[in-house]
């Protein structure tokens, strides 16, 4: 019964089938499937094949998006039973796109794909100015900070922020990730960022390197 849920499961979050993933999960809830047991087993698995998929171009991104709200859909039931499980945290992470900037659909991509295989998100939404992330550094003590800019007119906010965060002296203890559609590697490493992510996946994946997870 239990193997059937999770093969269930991981089948509706590839498909990007929401409806079906919420119901799945909450059968699988009923039935005493431990939460855990849920995302570790089958909805991590799922999204990491809907990554592979997408990097191998066997997908693109309007899929991703679709597996994506699928996952977000049974992570909206688990969220509170996995609040007070320590072994489903495996970091805390502060996510927002930069001051003058309100695209949001690669944030919100990253952002489910980050809470799947198990940080605790922050995010702080769009047009966020520079005292902001500074604030939420304080207030969270994330392990990680991930900024995004989608537009060439934006992209120097993500060096104002990360200036704005040293000078605060709270960069100490956290790694730095940025990203979006103009950004480059290359413009990582001129403004000191830690970490460069052009797609969600990798956003998830350089995140876990850089904190030895």
């Amino acid at each position: 019964m239990t193997d059937k849920i999770l093969d269930s499961l991981y089948d509706a979050v590839v498909a990007g089938q929401a409806d079906t993933a919420a119901t799945t999960t909450q059968a699988g809830l009923d039935a005493g499937v431990e939460p855990l047991t849920l995302l570790f087993d089958s909805m991590i698995p799922a999204l990491e094949e809907v990554g592979r998929l997408f990097e191998n171009d066997e997908i693109f991104l309007p899929e991703m998006l679709i597996s994506a709200r699928a996952m977000q859909a049974s992570m909206d039931l688990l969220r509170p039973l996995l609040a007070d499980a320590a072994a489903a945290r495996i970091g805390v992470f502060v996510m927002g796109t930069v001051a003058g900037d309100i695209h949001d659909i690669g944030k919100n991509l990253c952002n489910v794909m980050l809470e799947g295989v198990g940080f605790e998100v922050i995010d702080l939404g769009v047009n966020v100015p520079a005292e902001r992330f500074v604030e939420a550094i304080r207030d969270h003590q994330p392990d990680a900070v991930g900024i995004s800019a989608f537009l060439t007119t934006t992209m120097p906010e993500l060096d104002t922020t990360i200036v704005a965060i040293e000078e605060a002296g709270v960069r100490a203890g956290t790694k730095i990730l940025i990203g979006g559609a103009p950004v480059t590697q290359e413009y990582a490493d001129q403004i000191g960022a830690d970490g460069y992510a052009p797609t969600a996946v990798t956003a998830v994946r350089t995140v876990k390197a850089l904190l030895g997870i």
